[in-house]
């Protein structure tokens, strides 16, 4: 997918990146053919396993709507893996608490509790030579309820000036995007499906990209948005992780040695999956089938950067 010259690490790390898993045992249909989603993570998982990878990360997304059930489900298939590896996890919008849910939403304390080092966001810890840092651009209970848009918060930027001089190789994990993630969905827009819509975006993302920027962040691995892709804010690379639950279903290896960064897509469907997810997220709107062709685009130039 991507040949990047930064980060750099003398020792060599690998980290197996999924995104918007959508995790539903008791739903089906729509575009992230829910109904395929336990089998979607498991191969993704199984296939993470035989990697040999540092850590697993997910950058946001990892149920339907922020079900106990399905996070209790998404833990059974990664420990059913049996990757010698520890797992991180950031929330995405589909994570939280959101007004209007008739279920009984996983608070975002007890979501840190499972996926965060510290038991709390934003983190910072270390992976081989590699200084993870998550943060929670997606809500909890107290912001952001009543909006699928994302923000990171004044108190996190804050962190983020403290903690990031102490750090040698940071990678940032998060689930929003940069603005250049959405000016490529408008330009396509432009080109070839005006009625469509531009998902829910971040707030204030300019002081957030300052901010990583001011400390020579060099790469932010995101999800939201379902597609491979990359832009740079500041100077700043952003890398978007593809989606598990629909096309193009995969996930990313992101190796990180002393000739900088390598980037590789690894499928979790077999041929004829990928060709319903094609076909499904093609045809159930306008504004999935646009994203369903910026996917195929993107996938028919890789590499998408070559340093």
């Amino acid at each position: 997918m991507a040949s990047l010259a930064r980060p750099r690490t003398e020792e060599r790390t690998r980290l197996a990146v999924i995104a918007d898993p959508h995790l539903s045992t008791r739903e089906s249909g729509t575009s992230k053919l829910f109904e395929r989603t336990e089998r979607h993570v498991r191969l993704a998982l199984e296939d993470a396993a035989m990697r040999d990878p540092d850590a697993v990360v997910c950058v946001g997304d990892i149920t339907k709507d922020g079900e106990r059930w399905n996070f209790d489900r998404f833990d059974e298939l990664f420990a059913a893996a049996e990757i010698d590896a520890p797992f991180y996890g950031v929330p995405g919008n589909h994570d939280v608490p959101k007004a209007g849910y008739d279920h009984d939403n996983l608070p975002v304390s007890a979501f840190a509790e499972r996926y965060a080092p510290a038991d709390g966001f934003p983190f910072h810890t270390e992976v081989g030579g590699v200084d993870l840092i998550g943060l929670n651009s997606a809500g909890d209970e107290s912001f952001l309820t009543d909006s699928h848009e994302g923000l990171v918060r004044e108190e996190s930027l804050a962190w983020l000036d403290d903690t990031l001089p102490e750090t040698e190789t940071p990678v940032v994990l998060t689930h929003f995007n940069f603005p250049g993630m959405f000016e490529q969905i408008r330009r396509h827009r432009k080109l070839a499906e005006p009625d469509m819509f531009v998902p829910p975006e971040q707030r204030e993302p300019e002081r957030f990209a300052d901010t990583l920027a001011a400390h020579d962040v060099p790469l932010v691995l995101t999800g939201h948005l379902h597609m491979p892709s990359t832009t740079t804010a500041q100077g700043v690379r952003e890398v978007m992780v593809p989606t598990t639950c629909s096309f193009p279903q995969s996930y990313l290896l992101v190796d990180i040695g002393p000739e900088g960064t390598e980037i590789t897509l690894v499928p979790c469907a077999e041929f004829e999956g990928t060709v319903v997810g094609h076909r499904e997220r093609r045809t159930d709107s306008v504004t999935a089938r646009g994203l369903t062709s910026m996917a195929a685009a993107r996938l028919a130039q890789f590499p998408l950067v070559e340093e």
